[in-house]
């Protein structure tokens, strides 16, 4: 009986002991600080967020998720229960977003916030202030992802269409054309070889064109220095006329005196004659050239195109 009594004994003690030590976890674990209530209220999905899920204020844990659960109000929406460490920055600026751990899916809330400075968010428990969720980056992801399906939809579209049989065929005699077009280019230049051989010859004779041309040019100014010289050919032609009308004049006035008064008209158009010559030889002077390129034009007269009227 006694060994019963303390096996007993021991049990209760071990029992108690148990209990306690329960006890005492639990009351040193618990969680003494007064969080605020807040709530998210979102139309977007939630995959992989569970109720005690961890609150991160940009990295830093500062509460947990309470509650998950529908909006009684609004169809289709869901609200999500928070608990936040009091001194959390949670501004009006601020918004929520989804994050995950590693690659286990298991969800939680990250806080961020849009600028610096903003007003506090206050809360209570009878009214807890709403706080947006806006998508994570799984769900630009996946609007991305259809964007860029949707893309790819409509570039095989364009594909297949411009890959028809009919569009096939034109491109098929596009590449023939230019197939064609370049063979007949290969041909120019064979074409063009005697052409091209004959070049240097030409460039030659063209030298020797020009080198005449620079001696022809030479003789000319030769030429006209040697007629327009004090001693030149124009110069002496311009005394001779001198002095043949000195004894022309000499000898009409003999003749006037010692002859008949009929050849004093024929001592006139003598006269005459060797002024003309004399004006000749003066413009022969003035203008060499115009042996060979002839005397300047009549200037035109009144009435005529191109008359300008003598300016005072």
């Amino acid at each position: 009986m006694e060994n019963r009594s303390h096996a007993l004994m021991t049990g209760i003690f071990t029992i108690t002991l148990l209990i306690a030590a329960i006890l005492f976890g639990v009351w040193f674990n618990r969680d003494r600080v007064q969080y605020d209530p807040y709530l998210i209220a979102t139309s977007l999905s939630v995959p992989g967020l569970n109720p005690q899920a961890a609150v991160r204020y940009r990295g830093l844990e500062v509460g947990k998720v309470d509650d998950i659960d529908f909006d009684p109000k609004v169809a289709g929406q869901i609200l999500i229960h928070l608990s936040i460490d009091p001194e959390t920055p949670i501004t009006r600026t601020t918004y929520a977003t989804l994050g995950y751990q590693g690659v286990t899916g298991i969800a939680y809330i990250q806080l961020d916030d849009e600028a610096t400075g903003s007003p506090r968010l206050a809360t209570n428990k009878q009214n807890p202030s709403s706080i947006p969720l806006h998508p994570g980056l799984f769900d630009q992801i996946e609007k991305q992802g259809k964007a860029i399906l949707s893309q790819v939809e409509q570039v095989s579209g364009r594909i297949n269409k411009l890959l028809s049989d009919e569009n096939q065929k034109q491109m098929l005699a596009a590449f023939k054309d230019i197939s064609d077009t370049a063979r007949a280019y290969q041909q120019i230049p064979a074409q063009l070889g005697p052409t091209i051989d004959k070049l240097p010859a030409l460039a030659a004779q063209t030298q020797k064109t020009m080198v005449s041309v620079e001696k022809l040019a030479s003789d000319a100014n030769r030429l006209t220095a040697s007629l327009q010289g004090p001693d030149g050919t124009l110069a002496r032609l311009s005394n001779t006329v001198d002095r043949a009308g000195t004894s022309l004049e000499a000898v009409t006035s003999g003749i006037e005196l010692d002859t008949l008064p009929s050849f004093n008209g024929l001592a006139d158009e003598t006269k005459s004659s060797m002024r003309a010559i004399r004006r000749t030889m003066n413009n022969l002077s003035d203008r060499p050239q115009s042996i060979l390129f002839g005397g300047p034009g009549t200037p035109p007269g009144p009435g005529e195109p191109g008359f300008e009227s003598p300016k005072n």
